[in-house]
């Protein structure tokens, strides 16, 4: 079978593997689609601190099951579905308490362990989820990212009825957003500094858009949010800009979740956060609640996906992604590696 390798940053190769086998409880999946994400774009770059190389990325995937092993059960031969990418301990303090997204000892697929930009590839029935007939492959591949999402608004608490900004309209930050609306938010407002992305996020549903390059966005957030302001925020852009805008102007005694990875180690007004009784939360990846979460939500029709692909490219083609991606980078959301 096909497998790509980044042997080192900016180069992947493909190479012709032999086949692999599932043993007890694993699932052999015929990949049909593998999305390609942010922190992808820092491997090529040589800028993720966590990966290794050689590396075979992909971690935003969907497939066909084709075999599966001994005791399997969740999902049978001919039925879509993914999995989520973590390789955990099961034996530090966070996994025995159910934690095993921060697990001591994590690994996730496509970085600190192969990925599934190959054929074929197995993944263990713990993490399998399926995809239900009613979605594309296209839609499976989303079901990563909407997971980060799930998980990033269940960390800012109950959301019902209330004021939520987003700050950050790539992939991640449009599905927070359309996420924050499906556990109830009031009125949510997106900002970003580029309009392709803001019309995006406009496309999905969400209404209220900020450019804060050419618009001010303490007066944009009390058109929207009148005198009431908003009470949650989710940092998504990863500038210090952004997550400072976050603190200044939420109110007193809201939360801000820091979904975003930073290049540079931002400032944070600490006075701020303590006068007004702030809470700053971090978020990392996500459970497998969230990702049954992100199919519910999915297949109700509740996430929007469709306009967020910008580009398909076939599975040889894999290389060429990247460079699009580096040349489009200002008109360009998710691209899709097609098998």
């Amino acid at each position: 079978m096909r497998q790509a390798i980044m042997t080192h940053p900016g180069t992947i190769e493909f190479r012709d593997v032999p086949e692999p086998k599932p043993g007890p409880g694993e699932i052999l999946l015929r990949i049909q689609k593998i999305g390609v994400c942010g922190s992808d774009i820092h491997v090529w770059h040589g800028q993720h601190p966590f990966t290794p190389y050689p590396v075979v990325q992909g971690h935003e995937y969907s497939g066909e099951v084709v075999a599966v092993g001994e005791g399997v059960s969740k999902v049978g031969i001919g039925m879509k579905a993914t999995a989520a990418p973590q390789e955990v301990c099961g034996q530090c303090a966070h996994c025995r308490r159910g934690d095993y997204n921060i697990c001591d000892h994590l690994k996730v697929r496509g970085f600190q362990a192969p990925g599934c930009a190959q054929d074929f590839f197995i993944v263990p029935e713990q993490r399998v989820v399926a995809i239900p007939d009613s979605l594309s492959f296209e839609q499976g591949a989303f079901i990563e990212p909407i997971a980060v999402a799930a998980h990033a608004t269940a960390r800012g608490g109950d959301l019902s009825g209330k004021n939520v900004v987003v700050t950050g309209a790539g992939t991640i930050g449009n599905l927070i957003a359309q996420a924050a609306t499906c556990r109830g938010a009031k009125r949510v407002l997106i900002t970003d500094i580029n309009d392709f992305r803001l019309k995006k996020a406009r496309e999905v549903g969400v209404e209220n858009t900020c450019n804060v390059l050419t618009e001010d966005f303490a007066t944009k957030a009390k058109v929207v949010f009148g005198s009431e302001g908003f009470s949650v925020a989710f940092e998504a852009a990863g500038v210090e800009a952004s997550l400072d805008t976050a603190v200044q102007e939420i109110q007193k005694g809201g939360t801000i979740v820091v979904v975003a990875v930073y290049g540079e180690r931002p400032r944070v007004d600490l006075s701020i956060i303590g006068d007004r009784e702030l809470s700053l939360i971090g978020t990392l990846m996500y459970q497998q609640i969230d990702y049954e979460q992100a199919v519910i939500w999915l297949a109700e029709g509740l996430i929007r996906t469709e306009s967020l692909v910008t580009s398909h490219f076939p599975f040889d083609q894999y290389e060429a992604a990247y460079h699009h991606i580096e040349a489009n980078s200002d008109s360009t959301l998710k691209v899709m590696i097609d098998l």
